[in-house]
């Protein structure tokens, strides 16, 4: 892995996240209690023996560079090793980002200057664990150019992602289906029973990926995806491998969430407080890294009984967190959260220094950072009265309050 380039796309608005990504960039969304949603790819780099990471940032990036200065600064800089954070300097046109290809063809300079003999495509919005360097393995034993993640999934799953056409023999990529709805979309070279739906995962021949970029970039109808627009360029004149993903979760079922909207975001969240948790935090071969908050050990007070007792069950709990006198359930709580007496909270997120009053009621809802919950408040329970309130539904039935909303509700209401 000395001589690969890892390229973390995390520059996106996360438009579908909103208001989450309010104030910061949809990598930086918390995740899980203290992590953050980049953490993950950023873990599986390290895990995988990668030393150098780019990450490109654009939106609203402030937090999430400082995240990847303070909690990321692991590697030797005379060794060549970081993980750093850029923004867009403009360098080859006048324009922000304007696609995931684009976002790499403006650090094209980058990539010349440090060259690796391949070039990793990462994205900064997934929660899974993979070994990238059995992907590298892949991709040279296959004598590839450039090699696609792929996952299998259910047939009946395919309108969500899109499709990979693949040799069964070779493994050579030979076509894509974007988001099939009708018909029978192609089934899987590594199982014939599922479908292979593209990750979004890459790596380059370093020569192949800067001849793709400059092509592209002279395109005027391109969107500049590499999904869309690069790989579909690419089969017409390079080799194209797809690899199976390996998950190295040790469960059951294979495990990798794009979170990109708030109902695949509050599920994946789910994920975590089961009794038997989907996705493993507690795997000490392939840990979890973040920036550690400065806080003291969770708290939970008051056990009167009949009365008021302070107590979380089936839920994550972080640091800085006091339960005082109140019920938690299936729920995460976030770093500096205080859920205060005569509250029943359910199936619900909270995000950092969220603050609950008394007697307030709270079902599957996500509390973002810094809310204030006025004593007595009920939250979840019934979808009109949370969308006259401006809160956000979403079509399964969570419900989203941001601090704006809660503060805008107090001025009306006063």
């Amino acid at each position: 892995m000395q001589n690969v380039l890892a390229i973390l796309l995390a520059g996106g608005a996360g438009e579908r996240l909103f208001p989450l990504t309010r104030n910061i960039a949809k990598p930086a969304v918390p995740f899980g209690g203290y992590y953050r949603i980049i953490d993950f790819a950023l873990s599986n780099c390290v895990n995988s023996g990668l030393r150098r990471v780019l990450c490109l940032t654009q939106y609203k990036s402030l937090e999430l560079g400082r995240h990847i200065r303070e909690g990321w600064d692991l590697f030797s800089g005379e060794m060549g090793e970081y993980i750093e954070a850029i923004p867009p300097m403009k360098r080859v046109h006048t324009d922000w980002y304007l696609g995931t290809v684009d976002a790499v063809y403006q650090n094209i300079e980058s990539i010349e200057d440090e060259k690796p003999a391949h070039v990793l495509i990462l994205s900064g919005d997934q929660i899974y664990k993979m070994d990238y360097g059995e992907m590298l393995a892949w991709h040279s034993q296959r004598g590839a150019e450039a090699t696609l993640a792929t996952i299998q999934m259910p047939p009946e799953e395919a309108p969500r992602y899109g499709v990979v056409k693949i040799d069964p023999s070779s493994y050579r990529v030979h076509g894509f289906e974007e988001k099939p709805k009708h018909g029978h979309p192609t089934p899987s070279a590594f199982d014939p029973a599922m479908i292979s739906a593209s990750m979004g995962i890459y790596v380059f021949n370093t020569d192949v990926l800067l001849e793709a970029l400059r092509r592209d970039a002279c395109d005027a109808e391109s969107a500049h995806d590499f999904g869309h627009n690069v790989l579909p360029a690419l089969l017409e004149r390079q080799h194209v491998s797809a690899y199976d993903f390996r998950d190295l979760n040790r469960k059951c079922v294979r495990y990798w969430r794009d979170v990109g909207t708030i109902d695949a975001y509050y599920e994946a969240n789910m994920d975590l407080v089961s009794v038997s948790p989907e996705f493993n935090l507690y795997d000490t071969a392939w840990p979890i890294r973040t920036r550690m908050p400065q806080a003291p050990p969770a708290k939970f007070v008051f056990a009167q009984e009949g009365r008021r007792m302070g107590v979380a069950t089936d839920s994550i709990v972080s640091p800085g967190v006091i339960v005082s006198g109140a019920r938690v359930h299936h729920s995460v709580l976030s770093p500096g959260v205080r859920v205060n007496s005569y509250c029943d909270v359910e199936h619900s997120i909270l995000l950092h220094d969220v603050s609950v009053g008394r007697y307030c009621r709270i079902r599957r809802a996500i509390i973002d950072r810094g809310a204030r919950i006025p004593e007595g408040t009920v939250i979840g329970e019934d979808a009109r009265c949370d969308r006259a309130a401006g809160h956000h539904v979403t079509e399964s039935g969570v419900t989203v309050v941001s601090a704006a909303d809660v503060a805008r509700e107090a001025v009306v209401s006063s």
